[in-house]
């Protein structure tokens, strides 16, 4: 090897002891990889035969002495992260998705072509080691090469490791040097996809069927938001998209599918700060045949499930204060919640100057078009949930704020709906769907009016969810779950746009 080079970090200033720009350093690796081709190496082959992952050959050999040979050949690859040059023996670091191994590397054991390939490598390469599985005698699991490919020549200089990525709209625009840099980065999205995927392994397991529902819709439903609109040029029609999947999962209900659940995007063109995305991950889930108290157990076991399988833990660290997720969780009435901040029974059927009176006693404002129950949901989102850590269920949700959810049979202005609250946010969200044809299409004609009189929040008219519902809906439970805000609280982040790989962001262009 031509001097090798000596360096343990990723870090520009470290492999080249300069101040150099980042273009100065790419145009000096573009230059090695020409060098490479002009030899007839090829720094971009079309695939590499792997035989073990670095942790899969820590698994195999890991208690073996130091100085030990197994005589096992193995194929393994992954980036260079970091390379010390000893005269004739160089020392490498290969990093993979599973973890690191030390490639051990004499430099006469290589052919021409991997010499080559050694000569010109710089951090953050990719490459394709070939060798005996041995153990140095400094006690390390090594791979000792026989052939070195370069599999994708790195032409950025890699962030320095200790530091990585400090400036937020930079680890968010480039993930995926985000990703490679900071070890958190990659600790809160290997909770993510472990609680994606607890979760689907709670549903399936009970008979749950994945299903996909539409992104483009007619009039966005299920939730009352504002949506993004675009047009498809084919039919020459607007479409939103959607901002929750349920109509259509309960028309899945209604087609003899008595158990769906979809895990997927929905929409809001609405603000963005710490705790909304405009674009966001959410559980939906739908079983024939109960009731919003199995909608309660059913979010229990499926948070439950996700905090143990992704972090083995039920006690986290949030703003508020310590949550415990040990089951079982409390069930509390809303109306009773708020007869203690207010002083006083609310309800529904009150006459509204009564509920307006208590907001302002409260310092809650309001809009002239509410009634009773919204004005006691209003009580509820401005005083109580801030002051909430949970988890707790709120239970008794007003029909006026619920047009989606079945009315409690023994009240007819409150509905059979909970919410989950945790660290003063909500969680989740479910309930007896309301399955009387008339009773959904008077709501929808109700919210048709309020919106027609300016209330941006009513929810769209849906005939055709009418038309399903005639076909009969059995008794049927309903949960949303919002996956980002759970992997907030269990990788211990008080930003949503650190959970979601790649969010959305005004164009660099714009600053």
């Amino acid at each position: 090897m031509k001097g090798a080079v000596v360096t343990d970090v990723a870090n520009p200033e470290a492999e080249t002891g300069s101040q150099r720009s980042v273009d100065a350093l790419s145009a000096e690796r573009r230059s090695k990889r020409d060098s490479l081709r002009d030899k007839g190496i090829d720094p971009y082959p079309s695939r590499f035969d792997r035989s073990h992952t670095n942790a899969e050959l820590r698994k195999r050999h890991g208690d073996l002495p130091a100085d030990a040979r197994t005589g096992e050949i193995v194929q393994v690859a992954g980036r260079i992260t970091s390379v010390r040059g000893h005269g004739k023996l160089v020392f490498a670091t290969l990093q993979d998705v599973s973890g690191s191994i030390q490639l051990l590397i004499p430099v006469s054991n290589l052919c021409e072509a991997g010499a080559a390939v050694l000569d010109k490598s710089d951090l953050g390469d990719w490459v394709g080691a070939t060798g005996e599985v041995i153990v140095s005698k400094r006690g390390e699991l090594s791979v000792e090469l026989t052939e070195l490919q370069l599999l994708s020549k790195a032409l950025r200089p890699l962030p320095d490791k200790w530091h990585g990525l400090s400036e937020a709209e930079m680890r968010y625009r480039q993930r995926e040097v985000d990703l490679l840099a900071n070890e958190d980065t990659r600790r809160v999205f290997g909770i993510r996809f472990k609680v994606v995927s607890a979760m689907r392994d709670v549903l399936v397991a009970e008979d749950f069927l994945e299903v996909e529902t539409p992104i483009l819709q007619l009039q966005a439903g299920g939730a009352i938001a504002r949506p993004f609109v675009t047009h498809a040029n084919a039919l020459n029609i607007d479409l939103s998209l959607r901002i929750a999947p349920e109509l259509y999962l309960k028309r899945l209900v209604i087609g003899g599918f008595e158990r769906v659940f979809e895990i997927g995007r929905n929409f809001r063109n609405e603000g963005v700060d710490t705790r909304h995305s405009p674009e966001f991950t959410a559980l939906e889930a739908y079983r024939a045949f109960g009731d919003y108290t199995d909608g309660m157990g059913l979010t229990e076991r499926l948070v439950v499930a996700a905090a143990r399988v992704a972090t083995e833990r039920m006690t986290f660290t949030t703003a508020g204060g310590p949550v415990d997720l040990t089951p079982p969780w409390p069930r509390q009435e809303l109306l009773g919640l708020i007869e203690e901040a207010a002083g006083r029974r609310l309800h529904p059927s009150d006459p509204v100057d009564d509920v307006r009176s208590a907001c302002r006693d409260l310092g809650v404002e309001f809009e002239d078009p509410w009634g009773s129950g919204r004005l006691i949901f209003e009580i509820y989102d401005k005083v109580l949930l801030p002051n909430m850590l949970g988890p707790v269920f709120v239970c008794g949700f007003p029909v006026e704020v619920s047009p989606l959810a079945r009315h409690q049979l023994t009240d007819e202005t409150l509905t059979d709906r909970f919410e989950l609250v945790v660290d003063a946010k909500e969680y989740a969200n479910g309930y007896s769907e309301l399955n009387i044809p008339e009773e959904q299409e008077a709501r929808f004609r109700g919210a048709s009016a309020a919106a027609a009189m300016g209330d941006l929040e009513a929810h769209p008219s849906d005939m055709a969810f009418v038309r399903a519902l005639e076909y009969g809906l059995p008794p049927t439970s309903g949960i949303g779950i919002g996956v980002d805000r759970l992997v907030m609280l269990l990788a211990e982040v008080d930003a949503i746009r650190d959970v979601i790989l790649f969010p959305m962001l005004r164009p660099e262009s714009q600053g």
